[in-house]
């Protein structure tokens, strides 16, 4: 039985990834926190807990990106998109710093940060991407970095300067580094990214790349609060 995705290459399998990265988009627009995110009306507690439990899975991209990109030269597989995975891992190192440097301007300490509970979104997430990346398809964590970047690209730019004209967080101008050096380097990213998937045509790799953008697209929005609780560290 053939996949949805077999003998599909260049825009046509992409037209599919990109569907994906759409989907997450109105995912997560869909999340009342993502929304208020949006319009720049966040309360504090609701964007701790988002920076926090993006915190505790951006700890890991880094190790998880260049696994898979290390795994990939062992198996002698796409050494073009291993090179990528282990540039994108390398692109990703510091970012959990600016995490911490912007939970720090809301009156969180690292300390706080590290304690707080993880969402069963964040262990999902994580979990599987290591386990991509360790044991499953290795090029399968290429398709929750597109739908990231993709989302980031298209939102964590406009994120951050909503919050920032309304003000409704004390301190905010001094809390969107991760927002706003996000929103502005994706972008890049993502039509590099495009560049390369493009000529692959392998059934499996395109099929696992597919499936764990959906995976993303799934678990992802569920980072944010879930009707109004918040399992966050209490700003000092």
């Amino acid at each position: 039985m053939q996949t949805q995705t077999e003998h599909q290459a260049g825009p046509q399998w992409l037209a599919v990834l990109d569907e994906e990265a759409r989907g997450l988009v109105a995912a997560v627009d869909a999340r009342p926190d993502a929304s208020r995110l949006l319009d720049g009306t966040l309360d504090p507690e609701g964007y701790i807990h988002y920076l926090v439990q993006t915190y505790h899975y951006a700890r890991w991209s880094t190790p998880i990106l260049a696994e898979a990109g290390h795994r990939l030269n062992r198996l002698g597989r796409h050494p073009e998109l291993a090179a990528l995975l282990i540039q994108k891992g390398e692109e990703e190192r510091g970012h959990d710093r600016w995490l911490l440097s912007d939970l720090k301007n809301l009156g969180c300490s690292e300390q706080q940060v590290e304690a707080a509970a993880r969402s069963p979104a964040v262990e999902a997430y994580t979990g599987w991407n290591f386990f991509t990346s360790r044991s499953g398809v290795p090029t399968a964590v290429l398709g929750t970095a597109y739908v990231l970047e993709y989302l980031s690209q298209t939102r964590a730019g406009v994120w951050a300067e909503r919050l920032k004209a309304v003000g409704a967080i004390p301190n905010i101008h001094k809390a969107v580094t991760f927002l706003r050096s996000h929103g502005a380097l994706d972008g890049d990213h993502v039509a590099e990214m495009q560049r390369l998937l493009a000529p692959l045509t392998d059934p499996e790799d395109q099929e696992a790349i597919l499936f764990s953008a959906r995976v993303a697209r799934s678990v992802y929005p569920r980072i944010f609060r879930e009707d109004g609780a918040s399992s966050h560290p209490r700003a000092r």
